[in-house]
């Protein structure tokens, strides 16, 4: 059974139609990339996929669990960076990963928290409100949080945004390792450069379709590179021609 299974998802908002008629599967141990421009359909996928909304029509299976049908489930598995949302402004940033740690039911908190800490130079951070962290520290403690319990499947919606290219790189890295472990992650990321280093296969969403499913192995092939690829199918609807 695939890792996820997409079949015919559509999503409207009123007239607006955000995704329509989505097909695709993931096995496990793939790196899978999800790319469009802006208002795609990427962050609206990936909140099904994580069971935050409900398709209009269509269905998918997350680990083999409907994330319409049994979200928390679906949670308890998995690893999740969405792309906006912050950690509690009222909580320190130990003690937000102490609580994802509680509620993970996660074994030798302590070492991990101070793990993750450490590996995004965030030990000053530790005591102090998530609110008065900037937005890359912030940003740090999500990854963190998705990391902690060493989940089976992460889902990372633009998970470089706020951080300079230093932890850039050094989050490509750690990324490369779970590749290398055959570890299984969903990524949407606007820097094509770096997902083209990550992925396996990738699909390219435009106007809610998809315009492209392939893997990075094909499109290379095919004398592109993942940038080339992306800018060729969505142009014409964005005024690149222009």
């Amino acid at each position: 059974m695939p890792c996820v299974q997409v079949d015919s998802i559509s999503k409207r908002y009123g007239n607006f139609m955000a995704l329509d008629n989505i097909s695709f599967k993931i096995e496990e141990g793939d790196f899978f990339g999800c790319f469009g421009p802006n208002g795609a359909g990427k962050s609206t996928l990936l909140k099904i996929l994580t069971g935050q909304i409900q398709p209009t029509s269509g269905g998918c299976s997350v680990l083999g669990v409907d994330p319409s049908i049994s979200p928390v489930e679906v949670k308890k598995a998995i690893g999740i960076v969405p792309e906006v949302e912050s950690p509690p402004t009222y909580l320190t940033a130990s003690e937000f990963l102490h609580f994802v740690c509680s509620v993970r039911k996660v074994d030798d908190a302590d070492r991990k928290i101070d793990r993750w800490l450490d590996f995004f130079d965030l030990p000053e951070a530790k005591g102090t409100l998530c609110r008065d962290l900037s937005k890359g520290m912030r940003q740090k403690v999500m990854l963190s949080a998705a990391f902690i319990h060493e989940p089976k499947l992460l889902f990372l919606d633009e998970p470089f945004i706020n951080l300079d290219p230093i932890y850039q790189r050094k989050l490509r890295d750690y990324l490369l390792t779970l590749k290398e472990e055959g570890r299984t992650v969903f990524l949407c990321s606007h820097i094509l450069e770096t997902a083209q280093k990550l992925c396996h296969n990738v699909i390219i969403l435009d106007h809610g379709s998809i315009v492209l499913k392939s893997s990075i192995e094909e499109i290379v092939a095919q004398g592109e590179d993942l940038e080339t690829a992306f800018l060729r199918l969505v142009k014409k609807d964005h005024g690149a021609s222009n």
